[in-house]
């Protein structure tokens, strides 16, 4: 019970912390391109912006600890699938949620893919 509890926190702090930054995310990006900004300057402006590294490093870990939990419950409810062996797999996919997304915001704000 206390497992499936830190699921449910886990879940709901990380839901906050995404609606927050996709809402950020959507109105930046809606202000830029109608401010006629292409991808390339959009790019050129994040490329070394410590604070937008920041804001979607946050966005990534918020998503990898989202999605293991999701994944899990829809492993649990419709395929039936419980046990050690779930909780694993759901683990292994945030870790690399988190290791690929990461590498994105690096090699957006400046460092080599």
């Amino acid at each position: 019970m206390k497992a499936a509890l830190s699921g449910w926190r886990v879940q709901r702090i990380s839901a906050m912390v995404l609606a927050l930054c996709v809402t950020v995310h959507l109105m930046t990006m809606i202000v830029v391109v109608h401010g006629g900004l292409s991808a390339g300057a959009i790019l050129a402006r994040l490329h070394g912006n410590g604070v937008w590294g920041l804001f979607y490093a946050v966005f990534v870990l918020a998503a990898a600890a989202h999605v293991p939990v999701g994944l899990r419950r829809i492993a649990e409810e419709w395929l039936g699938w419980r046990g050690a062996s779930v909780f694993a797999v759901s683990a292994l996919i945030g870790l690399m949620l988190a290791v690929a997304g990461l590498r994105a915001v690096y090699a957006l704000i400046g460092g080599p893919l």
